[in-house]
C-alpha cells in the first residue's frame, strides 16, 4: 500500500493559483495608540468609514493617532440612558398609574411568587 500513495503537495497546503493579473483594493493605513503606549497599524479600503477608536490588545481603548482629540469630541452623541428612552415614551403620571395597577395585581395574586 506504501507504493501505492500519491506524492507531491498535502491538500490545502497551498493555493496554486496566483497573484498575476489580480488588482487589489486601494488601501490606507490608519495608526491608533492606546494610553499604555502601545501602537497598532490597521489597513481600510480607501472611501471605507474609519473608526476614530479601536480596541487595543491590552484591552484599553486606542485613539486614531492623526485625529483632532476636540474634532472627536465634538462630533459624538450624548449617550442615551434607559430613563431617557422611558421618558420618550410615556409621562411620570402614566408610569406611576401603570406601577400602582402592576403592585395591585401583585398583591390580589396575579403573579405566582418567585422564591
Amino acid at each position: 500500500m506504501a507504493e501505492r500513495s500519491l506524492r507531491g503537495m498535502s491538500i490545502g497546503a497551498k493555493s496554486l493559483e496566483s497573484d498575476e493579473n489580480v488588482d487589489f483594493a486601494a488601501r490606507t493605513d490608519v495608526a491608533y495608540v492606546c494610553p499604555k503606549g502601545h501602537r497598532t497599524i490597521l489597513p481600510f479600503a480607501e472611501g471605507a468609514e474609519v473608526p476614530d477608536e479601536w480596541e487595543c490588545r491590552c484591552g484599553e481603548i486606542a485613539k486614531r493617532e492623526d485625529a483632532d482629540p476636540d474634532e472627536i469630541d465634538e462630533i459624538k452623541k450624548p449617550t442615551r440612558t434607559h430613563w431617557d428612552m422611558l421618558m420618550e415614551r410615556r409621562t411620570e403620571d402614566e408610569l406611576k398609574e401603570l406601577l400602582d395597577k402592576r403592585l395591585k395585581m401583585h398583591r390580589e395574586g396575579w403573579f405566582p411568587d418567585y422564591e
